[in-house]
């Protein structure tokens, strides 16, 4: 049974996890505008996804933690921003705005995909 939802889900179920640890990223970058000497972080998506589908799963960081919680912190980039503030802040928080806003997009892309999928699976055990 197990192998008609890994079939169904595939990749997606890694990919909206990792999509919303990007999201918490982001915020925090949000939440931290006005932290002197806070430096932007991201994750980078493609790469990270790009490991988890040779690998075959997620690494944990710590024994608590779910067994496909990423290793965020190995794979986060800084983000290079347009203008520095004095005060070492690197973060443009339009710009961390229009990526948390195409992030939120994207998980739901995500997550609609993954829905039409048990709904496919709903009907196929229905006999629809």
């Amino acid at each position: 049974m197990m192998k008609i939802f890994d079939a169904a889900f595939g990749v997606h179920e890694k990919a909206l996890d990792l999509r919303a640890r990007r999201m918490e990223v982001i915020s925090r970058n949000i939440a931290n505008a006005d932290t002197p000497g806070f430096k932007a972080r991201d994750i980078d998506f493609e790469n990270v996804l790009r490991n988890v589908q040779r690998s075959g799963a997620m690494l944990a960081t710590h024994s608590g933690h779910i067994k496909q919680a990423a290793n965020i912190d190995s794979e986060m980039v800084y983000t290079v921003p347009f203008n520095t503030a004095l005060d070492g802040n690197t973060v443009d928080i339009s710009v961390e705005h229009a990526k948390y806003g195409k992030a939120a997009a994207e998980y739901q892309a995500t997550l609609r995909f993954i829905e039409g999928n048990i709904s496919g699976i709903r009907k196929a055990l229905r006999g629809e």
